[in-house]
């Protein structure tokens, strides 16, 4: 089991297992919300405590809605928009795995995702090599 908590431990994260990979992208709603994405089908997770949200206003129909801590701040997981369940059904979100401890991630895939190059379609480029953590 992977615990994280906020900053200020009022939103707790839980999930069954490790993530397969992390992905710590270089687009700018990942690198200015501080987040090392692990992905998950929704039920796979669990979340206790209240958040707050955001959308990119930059995109006309943007698929995340980012839930960070009302009192901290700290960006704690996403989960998808109305527009993109719609699309592709609820079967992820993310959970940023910098509130998680590192012990808990040893083995698990670090890969660096060249988001801000990224048109939108097909797999992503990397801007290096992906490393293991632990």
């Amino acid at each position: 089991m992977v615990k994280l908590s906020c900053l200020c431990g009022q939103i707790r994260i839980a999930t069954e297992k490790q993530p397969d990979y992390i992905h710590e992208c270089n687009c700018t709603l990942c690198s200015k919300s501080g987040a090392r994405w692990a992905y998950y089908h929704p039920s796979e997770v669990s979340v206790e405590g209240a958040t707050k949200t955001y959308s990119r206003q930059d995109k006309d129909d943007p698929a995340a809605e980012i839930h960070f801590c009302l009192t901290c701040g700290a960006t704690t997981h996403f989960t998808l928009t109305p527009g993109a369940v719609a699309k592709f059904g609820n079967s992820m979100m993310g959970v940023n795995m910098w509130l998680a401890d590192e012990k808990h991630l040893a083995g698990v895939e670090l890969r660096y995702p060249d988001g801000r190059a990224w048109s939108g379609a097909g797999d992503f480029s990397y801007v290096r090599e992906a490393r293991i953590l632990g």
